[in-house]
């Protein structure tokens, strides 16, 4: 549904949103890599760009760290999704033929703009402030004698490749 570029940029704003304090708390690159299994060369970049976005801002130097540069609530995930997507939607019908919605419409048709209107509505009406406060789990959860990393809240992705019976 999205890139690597996307899915890094909303991992990271989301653990600052957690943060957010109004600015006291900045994390480093190498915080929200960790707390995010990320890799922490690809999230520096990306930092990069949602800086330059004003989305986040960083102080470099010990005690510096990067920070949401606004209010959770005035960033839409939309801010940061077109930041690293184009909006080139391909209206190229999935079963050929043409154009979808041009002449007969597919099986599908009225199913798949549903998904594509629920997932813009998503989008755009989803702001960083669900994740605003947000906790990792107490030290008693925390399962003793596994390493940190199995510790770390799981990342749950989409299947890819073929579909089959």
């Amino acid at each position: 549904m999205y890139s690597r570029q996307t899915e890094t940029a909303i991992a990271a704003t989301t653990r600052l949103a957690e943060v957010y304090d109004g600015g006291s708390t900045r994390l480093s690159v190498t915080d929200i890599a960790e707390s995010r299994n990320l890799q922490r060369p690809f999230l520096a970049k990306i930092l990069t760009v949602l800086s330059q976005a004003g989305v986040v801002s960083g102080t470099p130097g010990p005690g510096g760290g990067f920070m949401l540069a606004k209010d959770p609530k005035d960033i839409r995930i939309n801010d940061i999704y077109r930041l690293f997507e184009s909006d080139n939607t391909s209206h190229a019908c999935p079963f050929g033929g043409g154009v979808c919605g041009e002449g007969d419409p597919c099986p599908l048709h009225s199913e798949l703009v549903d998904v594509q209107s629920a997932v813009d509505r998503l989008l755009h009406d989803t702001t960083l402030e669900r994740f605003q406060g947000i906790e990792p789990a107490p030290p008693a959860l925390i399962e003793v004698g596994v390493s940190a990393t199995a510790n770390r809240r799981r990342a749950f992705r989409a299947k890819t490749g073929r579909i089959t019976s």
